[in-house]
Protein backbone atom coordinates (compact mmCIF):
# COMPACT_ATOMS: atom_id res chain seq x y z
CA UNK A 1 0.00 0.00 0.00
CA UNK A 2 1.34 3.01 -1.02
CA UNK A 3 2.01 5.86 1.40
CA UNK A 4 -1.50 8.30 1.02
CA UNK A 5 1.17 11.70 0.43
CA UNK A 6 3.83 9.97 -1.93
CA UNK A 7 3.33 11.93 -5.33
CA UNK A 8 6.12 10.51 -7.07
CA UNK A 9 8.16 13.14 -7.84
CA UNK A 10 5.49 15.08 -8.80
CA UNK A 11 3.82 12.87 -10.99
CA UNK A 12 1.13 12.03 -8.99
CA UNK A 13 -0.14 15.41 -7.41
CA UNK A 14 -3.80 14.22 -7.15
CA UNK A 15 -5.25 14.53 -3.75
CA UNK A 16 -6.03 11.04 -1.90
CA UNK A 17 -9.58 10.17 -0.73
CA UNK A 18 -10.58 6.91 0.61
CA UNK A 19 -13.86 5.11 1.27
CA UNK A 20 -13.83 1.73 3.72
CA UNK A 21 -17.55 0.83 3.54
CA UNK A 22 -16.58 -2.03 1.16
CA UNK A 23 -14.65 -3.62 4.09
CA UNK A 24 -11.06 -2.07 3.89
CA UNK A 25 -8.94 1.05 2.77
CA UNK A 26 -10.50 1.95 -0.53
CA UNK A 27 -8.21 4.88 -2.79
CA UNK A 28 -9.50 7.00 -5.10
CA UNK A 29 -8.51 9.91 -6.92
CA UNK A 30 -11.20 13.09 -7.25
CA UNK A 31 -10.71 15.54 -9.26
CA UNK A 32 -13.20 18.29 -11.12
CA UNK A 33 -16.74 18.88 -11.15
CA UNK A 34 -19.76 17.63 -13.44
CA UNK A 35 -20.82 14.16 -14.47
CA UNK A 36 -17.94 11.30 -13.63
CA UNK A 37 -15.70 9.81 -15.68
CA UNK A 38 -14.30 6.73 -13.55
CA UNK A 39 -11.11 5.43 -15.14
CA UNK A 40 -10.72 1.62 -13.90
CA UNK A 41 -6.83 0.03 -14.21
CA UNK A 42 -6.06 -3.48 -14.02
CA UNK A 43 -3.48 -6.25 -14.00
CA UNK A 44 -0.89 -4.91 -12.05
CA UNK A 45 -1.11 -1.04 -12.53
CA UNK A 46 -3.03 1.49 -10.74
CA UNK A 47 -4.17 4.84 -10.98
CA UNK A 48 -0.82 6.28 -11.80
CA UNK A 49 -1.59 4.46 -15.47
CA UNK A 50 -4.35 7.51 -15.92
CA UNK A 51 -1.93 10.39 -14.39
CA UNK A 52 -1.96 11.32 -17.99
CA UNK A 53 -5.61 11.65 -18.64
CA UNK A 54 -7.04 13.14 -15.66
CA UNK A 55 -5.77 17.41 -15.85
CA UNK A 56 -7.06 17.29 -19.48
CA UNK A 57 -10.43 15.28 -18.76
CA UNK A 58 -10.93 17.65 -15.54
CA UNK A 59 -11.32 20.58 -17.58
CA UNK A 60 -15.15 19.86 -18.33
CA UNK A 61 -16.04 16.57 -16.05
CA UNK A 62 -15.56 14.85 -12.92
CA UNK A 63 -12.77 11.96 -13.03
CA UNK A 64 -12.72 9.52 -10.31
CA UNK A 65 -10.06 7.01 -10.25
CA UNK A 66 -10.07 4.20 -7.62
CA UNK A 67 -6.98 1.54 -7.04
CA UNK A 68 -8.83 -1.94 -7.09
CA UNK A 69 -8.04 -4.10 -3.84
CA UNK A 70 -4.66 -4.63 -3.23
CA UNK A 71 -2.92 -2.13 -5.87
CA UNK A 72 -1.72 1.54 -5.40
CA UNK A 73 -2.45 3.14 -2.86
CA UNK A 74 -5.43 0.72 -1.47
CA UNK A 75 -5.44 -1.55 1.49
CA UNK A 76 -4.43 -5.46 0.61
CA UNK A 77 -5.99 -6.95 3.44
CA UNK A 78 -5.11 -10.75 4.21
CA UNK A 79 -8.96 -12.21 4.51
CA UNK A 80 -10.54 -11.51 1.23
CA UNK A 81 -11.50 -12.86 -1.93
CA UNK A 82 -9.58 -11.32 -5.03
CA UNK A 83 -11.76 -12.65 -7.46
CA UNK A 84 -13.83 -10.35 -9.94
CA UNK A 85 -17.15 -10.68 -8.10
CA UNK A 86 -15.77 -8.84 -5.17
CA UNK A 87 -13.79 -6.31 -7.45
CA UNK A 88 -16.87 -5.74 -9.17
CA UNK A 89 -19.06 -5.42 -5.81
CA UNK A 90 -16.42 -3.00 -3.72
CA UNK A 91 -16.74 -0.58 -7.10
CA UNK A 92 -20.75 -0.37 -6.68
CA UNK A 93 -19.98 0.13 -3.10
CA UNK A 94 -17.84 3.27 -3.66
CA UNK A 95 -20.12 4.69 -6.83
CA UNK A 96 -23.61 4.09 -4.64
CA UNK A 97 -21.38 6.11 -1.44
CA UNK A 98 -20.47 9.02 -4.00
CA UNK A 99 -23.97 8.66 -5.57
CA UNK A 100 -22.57 8.93 -8.87
CA UNK A 101 -24.95 8.54 -12.05
CA UNK A 102 -24.45 9.80 -15.89
CA UNK A 103 -21.02 7.96 -15.17
CA UNK A 104 -18.51 7.70 -18.27
CA UNK A 105 -16.29 4.24 -17.65
CA UNK A 106 -12.99 4.03 -19.20
CA UNK A 107 -11.86 0.70 -18.82
CA UNK A 108 -8.67 -0.95 -19.50
CA UNK A 109 -7.58 -4.87 -18.65
CA UNK A 110 -9.70 -5.88 -15.56
CA UNK A 111 -11.75 -2.65 -15.58
CA UNK A 112 -13.26 -4.29 -18.79
CA UNK A 113 -15.16 -6.83 -16.48
CA UNK A 114 -15.46 -4.72 -13.66
CA UNK A 115 -17.44 -1.83 -15.58
CA UNK A 116 -19.29 -4.42 -17.11
CA UNK A 117 -20.86 -5.78 -13.75
CA UNK A 118 -21.31 -2.31 -12.70
CA UNK A 119 -23.41 -1.45 -15.90
CA UNK A 120 -25.12 -4.73 -16.01
CA UNK A 121 -26.45 -4.21 -12.27
CA UNK A 122 -26.72 -0.35 -12.28
CA UNK A 123 -27.68 0.42 -15.84
CA UNK A 124 -29.36 3.76 -14.73
CA UNK A 125 -26.27 4.94 -13.27
CA UNK A 126 -24.07 4.51 -16.41
CA UNK A 127 -24.55 6.58 -19.78
CA UNK A 128 -21.46 5.31 -21.91
CA UNK A 129 -18.24 3.23 -22.14
CA UNK A 130 -14.91 3.42 -23.10
CA UNK A 131 -13.05 0.12 -23.55
CA UNK A 132 -9.37 0.41 -23.96
CA UNK A 133 -7.67 -2.98 -24.60
CA UNK A 134 -10.13 -5.15 -22.81
CA UNK A 135 -13.81 -6.92 -23.12
CA UNK A 136 -17.14 -7.39 -21.25
CA UNK A 137 -17.59 -11.23 -21.43
CA UNK A 138 -20.52 -10.51 -22.92
CA UNK A 139 -20.19 -10.57 -26.63
CA UNK A 140 -19.98 -14.25 -27.61
CA UNK A 141 -16.37 -14.48 -28.76
CA UNK A 142 -14.31 -17.24 -28.53
CA UNK A 143 -10.81 -17.26 -27.81
CA UNK A 144 -8.44 -20.31 -28.69
CA UNK A 145 -5.07 -18.67 -29.05
CA UNK A 146 -3.26 -18.30 -25.60
CA UNK A 147 -1.37 -15.02 -25.99
CA UNK A 148 1.80 -14.60 -24.04
CA UNK A 149 0.75 -13.60 -20.67
CA UNK A 150 -1.25 -16.14 -20.34
CA UNK A 151 1.66 -18.76 -21.30
CA UNK A 152 3.80 -17.47 -18.98
CA UNK A 153 0.78 -17.77 -15.72
CA UNK A 154 -0.02 -21.31 -17.60
CA UNK A 155 3.97 -22.51 -17.37
CA UNK A 156 4.51 -20.82 -14.24
CA UNK A 157 0.56 -22.14 -12.67
CA UNK A 158 1.91 -25.81 -13.95
CA UNK A 159 5.26 -25.54 -12.09
CA UNK A 160 4.22 -24.58 -9.15
CA UNK A 161 6.10 -21.38 -9.18
CA UNK A 162 3.41 -19.00 -9.76
CA UNK A 163 3.40 -17.47 -6.17
CA UNK A 164 6.89 -17.04 -6.18
CA UNK A 165 7.49 -15.89 -9.30
CA UNK A 166 4.34 -13.13 -8.78
CA UNK A 167 5.52 -12.57 -5.22
CA UNK A 168 8.72 -10.59 -6.30
CA UNK A 169 6.22 -8.48 -8.54
CA UNK A 170 8.01 -5.04 -7.17
CA UNK A 171 11.46 -6.30 -8.27
CA UNK A 172 10.94 -7.23 -11.48
CA UNK A 173 7.95 -4.88 -12.41
CA UNK A 174 9.05 -3.43 -16.06
CA UNK A 175 10.00 -7.42 -17.01
CA UNK A 176 5.96 -8.10 -16.12
CA UNK A 177 4.86 -5.46 -17.82
CA UNK A 178 6.46 -6.14 -20.79
CA UNK A 179 5.43 -9.70 -21.10
CA UNK A 180 1.91 -8.50 -20.54
CA UNK A 181 2.71 -5.52 -23.71
CA UNK A 182 4.27 -2.52 -22.93
CA UNK A 183 5.65 -0.93 -25.81
CA UNK A 184 6.83 2.34 -24.79
CA UNK A 185 9.39 2.20 -23.14
CA UNK A 186 10.55 5.68 -22.94
CA UNK A 187 8.46 6.67 -20.37
CA UNK A 188 10.28 4.68 -17.92
CA UNK A 189 12.54 5.85 -15.47
CA UNK A 190 13.25 5.31 -12.11
CA UNK A 191 9.95 7.55 -10.70
CA UNK A 192 8.17 5.07 -13.06
CA UNK A 193 9.69 1.80 -11.78
CA UNK A 194 9.11 3.27 -7.96
CA UNK A 195 5.31 4.06 -8.84
CA UNK A 196 4.53 0.71 -10.05
CA UNK A 197 6.36 -1.22 -8.41
CA UNK A 198 6.20 0.23 -4.65
CA UNK A 199 2.49 -1.21 -4.10
CA UNK A 200 4.36 -4.69 -3.89
CA UNK A 201 7.18 -4.92 -1.62
CA UNK A 202 6.26 -8.30 -0.15
CA UNK A 203 4.89 -11.48 -0.82
CA UNK A 204 1.65 -10.57 1.07
CA UNK A 205 1.37 -7.26 -0.85
CA UNK A 206 0.84 -9.64 -3.90
CA UNK A 207 -1.89 -11.47 -3.32
CA UNK A 208 -4.47 -9.44 -5.35
CA UNK A 209 -1.49 -9.44 -8.42
CA UNK A 210 -1.35 -13.04 -8.10
CA UNK A 211 -4.70 -13.56 -8.36
CA UNK A 212 -6.25 -11.28 -11.29
CA UNK A 213 -5.04 -13.86 -13.63
CA UNK A 214 -5.98 -16.92 -11.62
CA UNK A 215 -9.22 -15.76 -11.62
CA UNK A 216 -9.33 -15.92 -15.49
CA UNK A 217 -6.89 -19.09 -16.07
CA UNK A 218 -8.71 -21.35 -13.84
CA UNK A 219 -12.68 -19.93 -14.79
CA UNK A 220 -13.52 -19.05 -11.79
CA UNK A 221 -14.96 -15.71 -13.15
CA UNK A 222 -17.51 -18.06 -15.17
CA UNK A 223 -20.03 -18.15 -11.99
CA UNK A 224 -20.63 -14.48 -11.57
CA UNK A 225 -20.19 -13.53 -15.72
CA UNK A 226 -23.21 -16.18 -16.02
CA UNK A 227 -25.38 -14.40 -13.99
CA UNK A 228 -24.83 -11.03 -15.84
CA UNK A 229 -26.02 -12.52 -19.15
CA UNK A 230 -30.14 -12.20 -18.04
CA UNK A 231 -29.11 -8.37 -17.61
CA UNK A 232 -27.26 -7.86 -21.27
CA UNK A 233 -29.71 -5.66 -22.57
CA UNK A 234 -28.86 -2.80 -20.10
CA UNK A 235 -25.12 -3.58 -21.20
CA UNK A 236 -26.19 -3.09 -25.08
CA UNK A 237 -28.08 0.05 -25.00
CA UNK A 238 -25.19 1.97 -23.70
CA UNK A 239 -23.20 3.73 -26.20
CA UNK A 240 -19.79 2.56 -26.50
CA UNK A 241 -16.31 2.56 -28.00
CA UNK A 242 -13.22 0.18 -28.54
CA UNK A 243 -9.77 1.57 -28.90
CA UNK A 244 -7.32 -1.50 -29.05
CA UNK A 245 -3.30 -1.60 -29.14
CA UNK A 246 -2.95 -4.16 -31.60
CA UNK A 247 0.74 -5.36 -30.12
CA UNK A 248 -1.40 -6.45 -26.67
CA UNK A 249 -0.10 -9.66 -25.64
CA UNK A 250 -2.89 -10.27 -22.63
CA UNK A 251 -5.63 -9.78 -24.50
CA UNK A 252 -5.29 -10.79 -28.36
CA UNK A 253 -6.46 -7.94 -30.09
CA UNK A 254 -9.01 -9.75 -32.79
CA UNK A 255 -10.79 -11.31 -29.72
CA UNK A 256 -10.88 -8.07 -28.08
CA UNK A 257 -13.09 -6.67 -31.41
CA UNK A 258 -15.38 -9.63 -31.82
CA UNK A 259 -16.11 -9.71 -27.93
CA UNK A 260 -17.23 -5.85 -28.55
CA UNK A 261 -19.09 -6.05 -31.75
CA UNK A 262 -21.01 -9.20 -30.24
CA UNK A 263 -22.26 -6.34 -27.73
CA UNK A 264 -21.84 -2.64 -29.46
CA UNK A 265 -22.42 -3.92 -33.21
CA UNK A 266 -22.67 -0.19 -33.95
CA UNK A 267 -19.76 0.87 -31.71
CA UNK A 268 -16.88 2.69 -33.36
CA UNK A 269 -13.43 0.54 -33.00
CA UNK A 270 -10.03 2.42 -33.37
CA UNK A 271 -7.07 0.09 -33.91
CA UNK A 272 -3.92 1.93 -32.54
CA UNK A 273 -0.76 0.23 -34.88
CA UNK A 274 1.83 0.85 -32.54
CA UNK A 275 0.39 0.77 -28.89
CA UNK A 276 0.31 -2.78 -26.58
CA UNK A 277 -2.27 -3.69 -23.86
CA UNK A 278 -0.80 -0.49 -21.44
CA UNK A 279 -2.14 1.91 -24.12
CA UNK A 280 -2.52 4.65 -21.59
CA UNK A 281 1.64 4.57 -21.55
CA UNK A 282 1.78 3.65 -24.87
CA UNK A 283 -0.45 6.39 -26.97
CA UNK A 284 -1.84 8.77 -24.37
CA UNK A 285 -2.75 11.97 -26.27
CA UNK A 286 -4.97 9.99 -28.77
CA UNK A 287 -6.78 8.16 -26.40
CA UNK A 288 -7.61 11.39 -24.24
CA UNK A 289 -8.48 13.29 -27.79
CA UNK A 290 -10.69 9.85 -28.18
CA UNK A 291 -12.75 9.90 -25.19
CA UNK A 292 -13.28 13.55 -25.49
CA UNK A 293 -14.45 13.09 -28.95
CA UNK A 294 -16.53 10.39 -27.51
CA UNK A 295 -18.20 12.06 -24.79
CA UNK A 296 -19.46 15.09 -26.50
CA UNK A 297 -21.12 12.85 -29.73
CA UNK A 298 -23.10 10.71 -27.34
Amino acid sequence: MIPADETFDGTWPFRPHYFDGAGFKMHYVDEGKGDAIICLHGEPTWGYLYRNFIPPLTEYQRVIVPDHMGFGKSETPQDRDYTLKTHSENLMALVEHLDLKNITLVMQDWGGPIGAALTLRHPDRVKRLCLLNTITGYGGAKNDKLPPWFQFIKKHHDAGTLEEVMGFLGDQILSIMKIVGLQNTDVVDDTWIRAYSMPFPTKADCIGAVAFPLDLFLDRIVPYVKEGFPLIEGLKSKPAMLAVGMKDQAIDPAYQIADFKGVFPDGPVIKLPDAGHYCQEDDPKTLIALIQQFIQLT
